[in-house]
């Protein structure tokens, strides 16, 4: 498998995604290839001179890199030779088989969409991130790639979440909820509405309702769906609950005692490590005609490698597959006529 990889990207570019290119040698194979994007002399300098099990690394040189706060689609109008834009290319012209990059979110997904499409039977790319919970994983979808979104958008976020969640994470049939204000039929603006009449009108999706946000967390569902805006809320929001927390115990210990945190230090390790998104490497951009994996974007070495782990799992799993099979063998319709 031809793993393109945007050097380039993230805050803690490019030594700690090179070093997670490095990290993830020991569990590939040999005909596997990683090509780092990003310039030469920056890249090549920090790769070892021999390489390790006979898998192959290579250098696409791309000069330019957008950055986190640069608006997306202006920047890739302006710098069509940086690293995100490479490695989309690269994918289009079927040179890569996955694209992985911590950088600039906006840019990522514009790129992909614009140059490798989406798969038939998609109208709109969604990103997939999964919440470990005390109940098990919930996959919520989208979390940042389409802000503005149409009913259908929603619908087939659930099926390619519940799709996802299926065959990456082992549920045999995920229980899928809308993301909503409130758990009656009646809640939730028009979007919210007609997105619950697509999907409830598909008898394939294990379809439990509407749901309110703290139903994540409370084993209601194995996939909550909603709009990137909402989704991205969601997900920045829980990122700073789960950090503020810790603080806050580590800090009540402390004052406690000094013996006391010492011994509650190896459990609160093991809970953090649960709840740690470097363990699931990137978020699969799911829809796009191709494997693409969209890091945090203050990812580490560990974080790229287990996306890199990740997008070979995707892959092997065909996921892009069984989503264009599902799609075409289904079409919607809500109550009032309307079909996708």
């Amino acid at each position: 498998m031809r793993i393109a990889i945007d050097a380039m990207g993230g805050d803690n570019a490019p030594d700690e995604i090179i070093a997670g290119a490095l990290e993830s040698i020991e569990f590939l194979a040999e005909d596997d290839q990683l090509i780092l994007v990003g310039p030469q002399d920056v890249v090549e300098p920090r790769l070892p001179s021999q390489k390790s099990r006979g898998t192959t690394i290579v250098i696409e040189h791309a000069p330019d890199r957008i950055g986190m706060d640069e608006p997306p689609v202006e920047s890739l109008r302006k710098k069509p030779k940086s690293s995100i834009s490479i490695a989309a290319k690269l994918a289009k012209r079927d040179r890569a088989d996955a694209v992985i990059s911590a950088g600039n979110t906006g840019a990522c997904v514009a790129a992909l969409q614009m140059r490798v499409r989406t798969l038939p039977g998609v109208n709109r790319p969604g990103i997939a991130v999964v919440f470990p919970t005390f109940e098990g994983p919930v996959t919520i979808c989208d979390v940042g790639a389409n802000i503005a979104c149409k009913p259908i958008n929603i619908y087939q976020y659930a099926v390619m979440a519940g799709i996802y969640s299926k065959n990456l994470l082992g549920i045999q049939s995920p229980r899928v909820g809308l993301m909503s204000i409130g758990a009656e039929d009646a809640k939730g603006n028009e979007v919210v509405k007609k997105a619950r009449e697509f999907i409830k009108s598909d008898k394939k999706v294990n379809f439990v309702g509407n749901i309110e946000g703290r139903d994540i967390f409370n084993g209601v569902c194995d996939v909550a769906v909603c709009e990137g805006f909402v989704g991205n809320v969601i997900l920045k929001l829980t990122e700073g609950l789960v950090d503020g927390l810790f603080k806050a115990i580590k800090h009540e210990l402390l004052e406690e005692k000094l013996r006391l945190a010492m011994k509650f230090k190896p459990i609160m390790e093991r809970i953090y490590k649960k709840y740690d998104y470097n363990e699931y490497g990137g978020a699969p951009l799911l829809g796009i005609n191709g494997t693409a994996l969209i890091c945090h974007g203050s990812s580490k070495a560990r974080t790229i490698k287990n996306a890199i782990l990740a997008a070979k799992k995707c892959n092997n799993e065909n996921i892009n597959g069984k989503i264009v099979e599902y799609l075409s063998e289904t079409s919607v319709r809500t109550p009032n006529g309307q079909t996708d």
